[in-house]
């Protein structure tokens, strides 16, 4: 008495196995920019008073596969105030307490620096306490920078250690439950 066991189905999925694996991983790191973006946008709706929304919406994000074949998740805002807040400025900036990535060294202006009131639509004055000057009647306000008031990182961290296993578990287990033959 024998048994013969047809191996073809098997072998097809375990060939089918490593994009399978792939295509979860490249759909996580969506799942994972996505909502490290979320994220950073809800700390800065948050947090900001007088704001036109012009930076949350500045944040962008993209999943790239890198020359090592590394499915790379990138978020970022091209607008330079995002570095701003997040960094800080100045000698407040450089004293605030921040999480800033490993090999990462930001260098701050030490001395007060001018901005003139007329480049400005708000007052910076009751917004932030800027001192404000006038000199030859011309008006400034005068700051040695601004605090870190992160978003970003911060929304990187808590995505990376709360969720970002699980929605790779998610998505391979949800891969491989669709692209197995049965």
């Amino acid at each position: 008495m024998g048994v013969e066991l047809d191996m073809s189905k098997v072998i097809a999925n375990l060939k089918r196995l490593p994009q399978l694996i792939h295509d979860s991983a490249w759909d996580a790191a969506f799942d994972v920019v996505e909502l490290t973006t979320t994220r950073a946008t809800e700390r800065l709706q948050s947090d900001m008073k007088h704001s036109s929304g012009s930076l949350a919406r500045s944040l962008k994000y993209e999943v790239v596969v890198d020359n090592q074949q590394n499915i790379i998740g990138r978020v970022w805002s091209d607008d330079a105030v995002a570095v701003y807040r997040e960094l800080g400025t100045g000698a407040h900036g450089q004293a605030s307490r921040k999480d800033i990535p490993s090999g990462f060294q930001p260098v701050y202006r030490q001395t007060p620096w001018f901005i003139p009131v007329d480049m400005v639509d708000v007052d910076l004055n009751k917004i932030y306490g800027m001192r404000k000057l006038t000199i030859k009647g011309k008006s400034f306000f005068v700051t040695s920078g601004q605090p870190a008031r992160q978003f970003l990182v911060p929304a990187l961290r808590e995505t990376g250690e709360r969720d970002a296993k699980r929605l790779l578990e998610q998505r391979i287990h949800d891969g491989l439950q669709g692209g197995m033959q049965k």
